[in-house]
């Protein structure tokens, strides 16, 4: 970016609020069988709700040494090809509450997919379900959909819990650890859990996870076990097998590195003023390290378990330190340019050395445990989080687990409203045969828990190395080519594109992987290089995969933040996002070309947003501008006149466009990009994903008026409270000029890029900020329906270079002082 550089201008209070009702209210309609025999399914269902009442009571009776059932758990099935109306099945309010655990789809044998729904039944309400067939059976209309779209009935067993892993993960004979989910809604299923096993040997994890109606433990059982906790226990909701946690170890031989590390080391300059930290959660972190030395003290070293110490005893939190720190030390070996780093390091260890290595607990517990400790230590630090740990070959395809969840909830503030920032891996592909059939195996291997969290950014791996050095490595070759997907990075290509996010959100360098005529393998020329945690052995060691991007992307965050001290954390998110941009060689491995018109979300799927850029994330120029409001808005509320409950708020912006500068311009093509970044709280359990039954907070969206669409109309379009009854809509958004479109509108964070003549922009400078559903209205029992939440708005306007300075009018007509930095051959890396 040359010439000057320019802030970014942040502005205040320039939306206004309105009062908003989506123009496209309603649920989608249910495919219901409506060719039942209404006496000869009404009865079907009657003898089978009976039988399964009957086996609670036998359930009951069996459990009556140990505690006092107070209900049971029973199935329903819904016709495959059909929807079982799930929702209807809840009865909630005053008195004992029919509550609904799960939702799971299940294919038969004949691949026909169905909804199998879990619910929990109080003996008071044993009558509820009867009467509805009662009513059926004479004839009354209202419910029958229900009972329309009800296949079966029957008591629950241990594999309706079981939900979304492979049934042959269920403990047999011996024990394994599994997570058990809890509902819980008034803090009391924990103790209601133990009293029920204490007479029966499981070993229960004293450790806990809280979300909204959900608590999570961890239990030691073997199938027995868990089926004996079924039938003592009325707070079984659903259950997960509990997951182990991977972390590599890299070493090299020390060849004679110090000298060059104190080269460095005396090249480096500290420019903390903004107290901005890197907190690394990990294996410890070696700080006697003379490049690490005087970047982590003492007491910001921490460990969740005094037992484990503070020391790297792997290596892999050192190495995650020093790219953190100083980004690929290859680069800044081979110069001798002065470094300036704006940031510290705090280190959190979460894994424990061996012989502990198989230690287990709930890791989003740990994870939260580990951000506490150093939080306790410097609470005023402005911190980004960095964790490169995921559970090994363990892909939801997208569905939240109590570790994502517990991501979302520490990085949403849902506990303390302290909003966080945190970066994770997306996981490795590691299988050397998997390597080999690149880029197959990246599609098909998914991220990895807990890298499909909603508020996080998570990072794969692209690559820029491709220099093979070694004499000895006649023969091999790269396995990516230069700028293209990095061999060990994973994707969410398989998930399902419409309902969960987009990850990884970004991708930073990460290595390469080198193929011969027989096999693949790892190689140091193909690696970025990063500190040994045992300076009596190696100064450097190689560093690859998704830890080292995390580790880079966590090194830009810091000098965001650094850049911007009063940024939010979703601001700073929003322009990693913001910034990024796929390579050529991306868009050649991923974008389809046999279509009419581009589509990204391969391409989205595979890499993210793509690369960020330092400069464009910190900078604007004469020739583009970027505009950053971090506001507020309450999306939901309870209707004045009625019971229920409505969106409420959107924000419209005037944007202070450079509307003359624009209109001169003409037909110079020109790109505008725009970025809504929030958090959501989430709210887990496998009771579906759609209808009221939300896994988010609630949602935002954002849309721009079209070219020559005014505001009445723009409003109009978008806002339902807007128009009359007989308003009459005819004017269309600028669609068409997206790159992504629709596709954008998963997660908690949204960017994408217009692109069009000067002329058609000038005109479009109008933005509306809008909510979409979530638990916080259509669970609106929990109380948090009045909640408010954050947003940052990030808007970028380039026109090609020396064609115009759109930057200074802006400025001056916000008010704002105009910042100049000018450009050198910047050698800073924080």
């Amino acid at each position: 970016m040359p010439g000057e550089q320019y802030k970014h201008i942040f502005l205040r209070n320039l939306h206004e609020t309105q009062r908003y009702t989506s123009p496209t209210g309603g649920s989608s309609k249910r495919r219901v069988r409506q060719d039942r025999d209404r006496a000869a399914h009404g009865n079907f269902l009657r003898e089978r709700l009976n039988q399964a009442w009957r086996d609670a009571d036998e359930r009951a009776q069996e459990a009556a040494i140990y505690t006092e059932r107070e209900g049971a758990y029973i199935e329903f099935e819904g016709e495959p090809g059909f929807d079982l109306l799930f929702k209807s099945l809840e009865k909630l309010g005053r008195g004992d509450q029919i509550r609904l655990l799960n939702v799971r789809e299940e294919v038969n044998e004949d691949n026909g997919r169905r909804t199998v729904a879990t619910v929990y039944v109080p003996f008071s309400q044993r009558g509820y379900f009867l009467r509805k067939l009662d009513k059926y059976l004479e004839g009354n209309r209202r419910g029958q959909n229900l009972i329309n779209s009800i296949a079966n009935i029957r008591s629950a067993v241990l594999e309706s819990f079981w939900i979304r892993e492979e049934r042959n993960q269920i403990p047999g004979q011996e024990p394994g650890w599994v997570e058990v989910w809890l509902r819980d809604e008034d803090g009391t299923a924990s103790g209601e859990l133990q009293r029920a096993i204490e007479r029966v040997d499981i070993e229960v994890s004293a450790n806990s996870l809280s979300f909204p109606e959900r608590t999570v433990r961890l239990a030691k059982a073997n199938r027995a076990g868990l089926e004996h906790m079924i039938t003592c226990s009325d707070v079984v909701a659903e259950m997960h097998p509990a997951k182990e946690v991977c972390s590599f170890f890299l070493d090299m031989n020390n060849l004679d590195q110090t000298l060059f590390a104190e080269d460095l080391g005396q090249r480096t300059r500290y420019n903390g003023a903004n107290e901005v930290a890197i907190c690394i959660l990990d294996t410890g972190i070696n700080n006697g390290h003379l490049l690490i030395a005087p970047f982590l003290a003492a007491d910001d070293m921490h460990t969740v378990d005094p037992g484990w110490g503070t020391h790297d005893h792997d290596g892999h939190g050192t190495l995650m330190a020093g790219t953190a720190l100083y980004g690929d030390l290859t680069d800044l070996l081979q110069n001798n340019d002065v470094v300036t780093i704006g940031h510290l390091l705090e280190s959190a260890k979460i894994l424990p050395p061996p012989p502990r290595q198989n230690s287990r607990d709930l890791w989003g517990y740990i994870s939260a445990q580990g951000v506490s400790r150093a939080e306790i230590r410097a609470p005023g630090r402005k911190r980004v989080i960095c964790m490169a740990v995921t559970a090994p070959d363990h892909s939801s395809r997208g569905n939240p687990t109590s570790w994502s969840a517990e991501i979302d909830n520490i990085t949403s503030g849902a506990e303390d409203e302290s909003r966080r920032l945190m970066i994770i891996s997306s996981g490795n592909i590691i299988e050397e045969a998997k390597w080999r059939n690149y880029t197959n195996s990246n599609i098909v291997s998914g991220v990895e828990d807990p890298g499909q969290s909603w508020n996080a950014l998570t990072v794969g791996a692209y690559t820029e190395k491709i220099q093979i050095q070694d004499p000895t490595m006649v023969g091999f070759a790269p396995v990516a080519p230069a700028r293209g997907l990095s061999p060990f990075s994973r994707t969410s290509s398989t998930w399902p594109t419409a309902k969960w996010p987009i990850k990884p959100d970004v991708v930073f360098e990460g290595g390469n992987v080198a193929v011969g005529p027989t096999y693949a393998t790892t190689h140091e020329d193909l690696e970025l290089l990063s500190t040994h945690h045992n300076p009596t052995i190696a100064q450097f060691a190689p560093f690859n995969a998704t830890s080292a991007s995390t580790a880079l992307a966590a090194n830009m965050a810091a000098q965001i933040q650094n850049a911007y001290p009063n940024s939010w954390p979703e601001t700073v998110r929003g322009l990693l996002v913001h910034s990024a941009n796929w390579t050529d060689e991306m868009l050649h491995q991923f974008l389809p070309t046999n279509v009419a018109r581009p589509v990204y979300s391969q391409v989205l799927r595979a890499c993210g947003y793509g690369v960020p850029d330092l400069d464009r994330a910190l900078y604007c120029a004469s020739n583009s501008l970027t505009l950053i409001s971090e506001a507020e808005l309450q999306p939901f509320d309870r209707h004045p006149t009625d019971s229920r409950y409505v969106t409420r708020d959107m924000h419209l912006y005037h944007l202070p466009w450079p509307t003359d500068i624009l209109a001169a311009l003409g037909p110079t093509n020109v790109q505008m990009r725009v970025t809504l970044s929030y958090f959501i709280q989430p709210g887990p359990g496998e009771v579906g994903w759609k209808d009221r039954y939300r896994y988010p907070s609630h949602g935002l969206r954002f849309k721009i008026n079209g070219p020559r669409e005014s505001e009445v109309d723009f409003v109009r379009r978008i806002n339902a409270l807007a128009r009359d009854e007989d308003t009459d809509v005819d004017t269309e958004g600028p669609a068409d000029r997206w790159k992504i479109g629709k596709a954008r509108n998963v997660g908690s964070i949204h960017s994408d890029i217009w692109e069009g003549s000067a002329a058609d922009l000038a005109t479009s400078h109008l933005i509306a900020v809008y909510p979409t559903v979530g638990w916080w209205r259509e669970r609106s029992h929990l109380g948090k329906w009045a909640s408010r939440c954050r947003y940052s708005l990030i808007i970028s306007i380039r026109t090609p270079e020396e064609a115009a300075d759109i930057y200074i009018p802006v400025a001056q007509a916000v008010r704002v002082t105009v910042p100049v930095t000018v450009r050198t051959d910047r050698g800073d890396q924080g």
